[in-house]
């Protein structure tokens, strides 16, 4: 495959309602897409990151530059025979996954086009309903959390997540049962406790929560596996797990027992595909996790979910949960509650909506 040109587009993205985690609040998102033309086909990706570094070190700003001087210039001197190629002709270019994965993202998507398949057949998915669950953002009150955890359920969804951050945990989810009972229920706390609140954790076990995710530090095994022999609540590692060597020694330490595999943190769709294996050859309970994703990243996360390994609801919620308008021709949206239907179309299924990705459009810049 001979690439032609290569497009960046950035975007902000209105969001129906702030979304609060332990690290900040996100009123609108910016989108990094990246849209790579060749052999009369365009294959779509998005950046999984954000304008700050407080999920990870990775920011627009930071991707978008490693995109356009180093990426770039490769994707337009070199062809590619197979997406896996494209992988091993940038592996000497050292983490930036995010940024990787954008590229690679639309990589995939242009060969699956082109070839006339759906990108889940092309990378051996098999399952075309995916079960959907969400996640919700720390509320002003516990009122606020259960009114709309309750509304949720009431739509559908297979798994309720809820962000914690120290102060907002115990009475948070001792509502959540004591009002609305027994279902699938997890909590996330993206980094916001230490080793020394582990009792504080363990006070969570007699809520039978699915898992407590990424308590500890955003880079850390050793403590998240001390912390495993301390409470009942399975532990899943979302941060920490940055690639399949992170998840071999994370297994090894005792670390987790549950993995959030979110594409754009581990690099792309091929490291993804490998980390789904070890996880099914380890009988390791997997699911995909979401970054705020427009129609194009909800699209792939849908597409990756498709693979047999993935056991548990992941957070592809319909894009009408987050923004007021997608920007794609295909919005993610439920075929029956709580189930999103694969597309057969080629590729990754969705192509942009002309005139909401230029109402929504901050700049773009053309190569090639």
């Amino acid at each position: 495959m001979k690439v032609e040109r290569v497009e960046l587009h950035r975007l902000r993205m209105p969001m129906k309602e702030p979304f609060e985690t332990s690290f900040g609040v996100e009123y609108d998102k910016s989108v990094l897409i990246v849209a790579i033309h060749g052999g009369g086909f365009v294959g779509l990706g998005e950046c999984g990151a954000a304008d700050d570094p407080f999920y990870l070190e990775e920011t627009n700003a930071s991707a978008e530059y490693i995109i356009t001087h180093f990426l770039v210039p490769m994707l337009l001197s070199t062809e590619f025979d197979s997406p896996e190629e494209f992988v091993r002709s940038i592996a000497h270019i050292r983490r930036n996954e995010m940024a990787k994965a954008a590229v690679e993202a639309a990589i995939w998507d242009l060969f699956s086009r082109s070839r006339g398949t759906p990108l889940y057949r092309m990378i051996g998915g098999t399952k075309i309903e995916i079960p959907v669950g969400i996640s919700v953002g720390i509320q002003p009150t516990i009122d606020q959390l259960v009114s709309k955890v309750a509304g949720y359920l009431e739509q559908g969804y297979k798994r309720i997540k809820i962000k914690i951050k120290p102060g907002k945990e115990v009475d948070q989810v001792k509502a959540l049962r004591t009002t609305l009972g027994d279902f699938p229920l997890m909590a996330d706390a993206n980094s916001a406790y230490c080793l020394e609140d582990a009792e504080l954790l363990g006070s969570l076990d007699r809520y039978n929560l699915m898992m407590i995710e990424q308590p500890l530090a955003y880079d850390d095994l050793i403590d998240h596996a001390e912390l495993a022999k301390k409470i009942s609540t399975p532990i899943c590692l979302d941060e920490s797990i940055r690639s399949l060597s992170h998840l071999d020694a994370a297994v090894r330490l005792g670390s987790c027992q549950i993995v959030n595999l979110k594409m754009p943190r581990v690099g792309g769709v091929l490291e993804s595909i490998k980390i789904a294996n070890f996880c099914a050859g380890a009988g390791l309970d997997l699911w995909c996790g979401g970054l705020l994703e427009t129609g194009v990243g909800r699209a792939f996360n849908l597409a990756i979910t498709s693979l047999d390994a993935f056991t548990l609801p992941g957070d592809t919620a319909p894009s009408e949960r987050y923004f007021v308008r997608d920007i794609v021709d295909r919005p993610a949206e439920f075929s029956s509650p709580g189930i999103i239907s694969l597309s057969e179309r080629p590729g990754v299924g969705v192509d942009f909506d002309p005139s909401t990705l230029q109402d929504y459009l901050v700049a773009s810049t053309s190569f090639g």
